[in-house]
């Protein structure tokens, strides 16, 4: 199985455990998130950042950070974008 979570820095640490320890034999997980758009209260920690924190080395798990230009988004994004931003409402 090839299982993809996303969002996953919206979750708990709890709930991050738990997909993490759910991994099947001949099975691989995708983690995608972005820390910089946690959407949990303030008291609550990332179950993303956290894993990142502690499961670092470990050799057979990789972590790949991106930045701003790897970023690539269709023209019409874009776009609507502009438009969000020339809107003064």
């Amino acid at each position: 199985a090839f299982i993809i979570l996303d969002e996953g820095q919206n979750t708990t640490i709890e709930q991050m455990k738990m997909i993490l320890t759910r991994i099947g034999q001949n099975s691989r997980l995708c983690i995608t998130g972005d820390p910089s758009q946690i959407d949990l209260p303030k008291a609550q920690a990332s179950g993303l950042s956290h894993a990142r924190k502690i499961l670092q080395k470990i050799d057979d798990i990789s972590h790949t950070t991106f930045d701003n230009s790897h970023v690539v988004r269709h023209r019409l994004i874009q776009e609507i974008i502009q438009a969000y931003e020339q809107d003064h409402h």
